[in-house]
């Protein structure tokens, strides 16, 4: 007969302490059931919660329930708060529990309730040293215990766009290294070396470039910290798209429109001199103007949050960067 593990909880947010019980029980156990619990009056929706368990314990043998439920949350809540519980996972759970799991003390009562056995799993917290409040008072301290798939929900992005010849490149560098990473890069650029050279443009290939630059942005950031650097992302491309086309294109405003999320945009201003590289469009001041305002037009229209560097003078244009970077810190 197969055995049945059990674990349940908040997971507000899951984090490595949280997978590393549900590794154990599952070592033990043949079933792994992780049962997420969740009530309106919590800070994180519990639909979210139980997605992100169901990602992080996608191998089989894990299975994982979500019970939104406005029940007690403590015995001296409610006179009647174990039987309470024991019918909600009784409900949720028919089979017989062979094993509880946890790190928490009521892992003894809960599995005496159930008429299984208890597993303590690293109650010290020395395996693996975080707990959910403390992942959500400081967050920078505790990212490496942030699974992969919770982390986009709290990363921030800062992404620097502007007309060309602004310095994009090399702030993004710049403030990337303060990070200790360094910044998503424009895939646009390549896509161009590799398949346009600089002609020829249809409304398919910036679709792609949105695509492809999403790919790079999507995976540097599961292996990046709190704070992310992007140099350009799809509000530029969209930009770059209406002047080489000469019109707007739907289904790119609403591939910018799914790309605002999260992120604090830079706008560099095109105050800075025009240095010709070999690759780029728009030397005349008048184009490279056209170029701002429509980036600064979409940033408005997208309800995007921005903010504009202006003046040539690189120290100042850098501090400005920096500072904004600090809010986000």
């Amino acid at each position: 007969m197969k055995t049945h593990g059990f674990l349940l909880g908040k997971f507000m947010p899951p984090h490595a302490g949280h997978l590393y019980c549900a590794e154990v029980g599952k070592a033990r156990c043949d079933v792994m059931t992780v049962l997420v619990c969740s009530h309106d009056a919590e800070p994180i929706d519990g639909n979210l919660r139980a997605k992100w368990m169901r990602e992080c314990l996608s191998l089989p043998g894990y299975r994982v329930l979500h019970m939104h439920r406005d029940i007690p949350q403590a015995p001296e809540d409610h006179r009647n708060f174990w039987p309470i519980w024991r019918a909600a996972i009784t409900e949720f759970h028919p089979e017989p529990i062979d094993w509880v799991f946890g790190s928490e003390g009521y892992v003894h009562r809960l599995a005496q309730e159930v008429d299984a056995r208890p597993f303590p799993v690293d109650p010290e917290r020395q395996v693996v040293p975080v707990s959910a409040t403390a992942v959500r008072e400081d967050l920078t301290s505790n990212w490496s215990h942030v699974p992969v798939p919770v982390r986009s929900h709290y990363q921030r992005r800062l992404v620097l766009v502007g007309a060309e010849s602004t310095g994009k490149t090399v702030l993004s560098e710049a403030l990337a290294a303060r990070l200790k990473s360094v910044p998503i890069p424009e895939y646009g650029r390549d896509y161009d070396a590799v398949f346009r050279h600089g002609q020829d443009w249809v409304a398919a290939d910036f679709e792609a470039i949105m695509a492809g630059h999403k790919a790079l942005a999507d995976t540097m950031a599961a292996r990046g910290g709190p704070i992310i650097v992007e140099d350009t992302d799809a509000l530029q491309t969209l930009v770059w798209a209406e002047a080489l086309l000469g019109k707007v294109h739907k289904p790119l405003v609403d591939w910018a429109r799914s790309a605002v999320k999260g992120k604090t945009y830079l706008l560099l201003d095109h105050a800075t001199p025009w240095e010709d590289d070999g690759t780029r469009y728009f030397a005349d001041p008048g184009r490279r103007a056209w170029f701002t305002g429509r980036l600064r037009s979409w940033l408005v229209e997208l309800g995007a949050e921005w903010r504009c560097i202006e003046g040539e003078d690189w120290a100042e244009r850098t501090a400005v960067a920096n500072d904004c970077l600090d809010t986000l810190s």
